[in-house]
């Protein structure tokens, strides 16, 4: 015969039980919760990255600067102006209508390249959005960027905008 304390032992050990799955289910409920909400956010900053990018000054920047024509850095001194001059306080980079349409298209794609670098933007979503354009537009950018690179001693110049070419290229070769 079963005697009230046996049955009490059992009861007790069943309601743990019982709170351990509960308790486990309700953490993964919360963890599904946390992952959709930074999905959303995600792909709210996307949304906005891209009303910048279809807006009027991003547009006609990079309209401008796919109209220049020019084979390498030398050539775009050249035929636009040198990047640098030596001002009043010593070297200071020039106001050219051709160089701000350049710095417009490279500072927000260094924006991009880093929110993908820290993982705040999704991948997947960034290069369905912005893929053909990120290369069209760095094909267009890189010599001037990498003459920047060299005459400034500033390695770091657009890096973010090249990460961002480089990651989308191998997602683009991944997904081939």
């Amino acid at each position: 015969m079963v005697d009230i304390q046996t049955v009490s032992i059992a009861i007790a050990s069943a309601s743990v039980v019982a709170g351990v799955i509960y308790y486990a289910l309700q953490v993964r409920h919360q963890n599904l919760q946390i992952q959709q909400q930074n999905k959303m956010r995600q792909t709210d900053l996307v949304v906005r990255l891209y009303s910048a990018f279809i807006g009027k000054e991003f547009l006609d920047a990079m309209m401008k600067l796919l109209a220049l024509e020019f084979k390498d850095y030398e050539d775009y001194v050249n035929k636009y102006g040198p990047i640098l001059s030596v001002g009043k306080y010593g070297l200071a980079i020039n106001d050219t209508p051709e160089l701000r349409d350049l710095l417009i298209v490279d500072n927000f794609f260094n924006q991009v390249g880093i929110l993908l670098y820290r993982k705040l933007i999704d991948a997947d979503l960034v290069r369905d959005v912005f893929t053909y354009r990120v290369e069209l537009l760095w094909k267009k950018a890189e010599p001037v960027i990498q003459g920047l690179r060299k005459e400034l001693n500033q390695p770091e110049a657009g890096k973010w905008f090249e990460y961002l070419y480089n990651e989308l290229k191998k997602r683009e070769q991944r997904g081939a």
